[in-house]
């Protein structure tokens, strides 16, 4: 197993028989994909020495039981963490003003959203949003107003207490 089309040959002859056996110790199919993600990374790491073994789907099968294992002892720390510590607090449900504006978000496009979220929910200035976008600053600043607009307009007078007038957006 020393070269790529002789590795993929093997993945291909066992990826499927592997991932049923990880599904098989975990339950859970994206823990399995994991498990078997690592151990073909980590069969790819040793395909030298692994070309040197008689069953080398024995050896992934392995790698799998370690990873496995070790997967349910740090579940079990956690758990044991988790029993110690008094559990949080629920979470208070959204006000309506977040859900109205949430909602009125969704009918912008992209670019707007993106903009208003970083300008108001992440406190980016226009230059430093216009550096991350690759944009200028002037489409920085329309996409903020013409944003706004959408917002006022998908609002309609329902505005939220805390959108602002657009004042702060010089910074």
């Amino acid at each position: 197993m020393t070269d790529e089309a002789e590795f993929d040959a093997f993945y291909r002859d066992t990826s499927r028989r592997l991932a049923r056996y990880a599904y098989g110790l975990t339950g859970d199919p994206g823990d399995a994909q994991d498990l078997v993600q690592e151990a073909y990374a980590r069969a790819w790491q040793r395909r030298r020495r692994l070309a040197d073994y008689d069953d080398r789907e024995a050896w992934l099968r392995l790698v799998v039981n370690r990873l496995s294992a070790d997967r349910w002892r740090r579940l079990g720390v956690r758990r044991a963490r988790a029993a110690a510590e008094p559990p949080p607090p629920p979470a208070a449900p959204p006000s309506e003003d977040s859900v109205l504006l949430i909602r009125a978000m969704r009918t912008l496009p992209m670019v707007h959203r993106r903009a208003l979220a970083l300008h108001y929910l992440l406190d980016r200035s226009v230059a430093e949003i216009a550096h991350e976008t690759g944009s200028s600053s002037g489409t920085v600043k329309s996409w903020l107003a013409r944003g706004r607009a959408g917002l006022a307009a998908a609002l309609d007078g329902e505005a939220p207490s805390f959108v602002s007038n657009g004042a702060d957006d010089a910074r």
